[in-house]
């Protein structure tokens, strides 16, 4: 945990009458920094090239008001770091690092406002994030679910020994990658979320949201299912349909609502994302509440004062 003073992040999503405020999206907050991510490991570059620069976007949600700081491994695998030449031992490092931190940010913001409980949330990406190519939002790989599962367990084993308060496995596309990841994380002594992006009323594979959720039913390390990386009309919808299923917390944290053109490279159309939102979320059994791509810290903020 970050401080003595928090409590477990499992307990707290049914013992806290607020739900735990996310961060948003950490590659905007990098790139409004200055820092070009236009790389096959996106983001997770940084670990190794200016891992100060994670610190302060990840202090910049803290302070925003969020209680959770997401971490800049969700496209950092072994086969990605292969491709620029680091090997394993190397690879495991810069997973651990970014749990690490996280940590350093969650204890800074701690010093300066302390009492307020802080956690890490150790990210995880799906297959098609380190392919790169755009098929994190299509699934269907033309893998099976044990072959996935091969892929996940090596790098969540690392992000698990470098004791984040929750894996987040997050932008998953497609309900047979939800059923390797949940076979996945068995064992590994943390708590994980499932988030599912999601199209109007079904994963981005074309499943019924039912069918996905349901595949974390049963999951004694699963707790918190849910959405991100998705319009923010589609989200309250995702949010009851999760509820209902599974019985557990939901975790929904959206887009701005903006569309990315992947031929241009570019951000489209005008953001929907509202603090707004957060009371139907809530009604709806959603437990964890922040934002994704292009959500950033002023957003943060003015959900953080809703929910309060």
């Amino acid at each position: 945990m970050t401080s003595a003073a928090a409590p477990a992040f499992a307990e707290t999503l049914t013992s806290s009458a607020s739900p735990v405020v996310l961060d948003g999206g950490l590659s905007n907050q990098l790139e409004s920094a200055g820092h070009d991510l236009a790389d096959g490991l996106w983001s997770a570059r940084l670990l190794a090239d200016r891992p100060e620069a994670i610190v302060a976007a990840h202090l910049a949600y803290y302070e925003a008001g969020a209680s959770v700081a997401t971490t800049a491994t969700y496209q950092a695998t072994f086969e990605g770091f292969a491709r620029r030449g680091t090997g394993l031992d190397g690879a495991a490092g810069l997973l651990t690092l970014g749990v690490e931190l996280a940590r350093e940010a969650a204890r800074r913001a701690e010093a300066r406002a302390p009492g307020r409980p802080l956690w890490v949330a150790a990210s995880a990406g799906p297959y098609g994030a380190m392919l790169a190519d755009g098929s994190e939002y299509r699934g269907r790989y033309g893998l099976t679910a044990a072959e996935l599962e091969r892929f996940h367990r090596p790098r969540l084993e690392v992000l698990a020994a470098a004791r984040p308060d929750v894996l987040a496995l997050e932008t998953v596309p497609d309900a047979d990658e939800g059923r390797a990841l949940v076979r996945a994380v068995r064992g590994l002594g943390v708590p994980a979320w499932l988030s599912y992006s999601v199209v109007g009323d079904r994963t981005r594979a074309g499943q019924p949201l039912e069918e996905a959720f349901a595949v974390a039913a049963a999951s004694e390390e699963i707790v918190a299912v849910g959405v991100n990386c998705c319009a923010p009309e589609d989200a309250g919808h995702a949010v009851a349909v999760a509820a209902r299923v599974t019985g557990k917390p939901v975790v929904v944290y959206p887009n701005s609502g903006e569309e990315w053109d992947a031929e241009a490279r570019a951000w489209r159309g005008r953001a929907t994302f509202s603090a707004e939102s957060v009371s139907g979320w809530r009604r709806a059994g959603a437990r964890l509440i922040g934002g994704c791509c292009r959500v950033g810290p002023d957003a943060i903020a003015e959900l953080a004062a809703r929910t309060g």
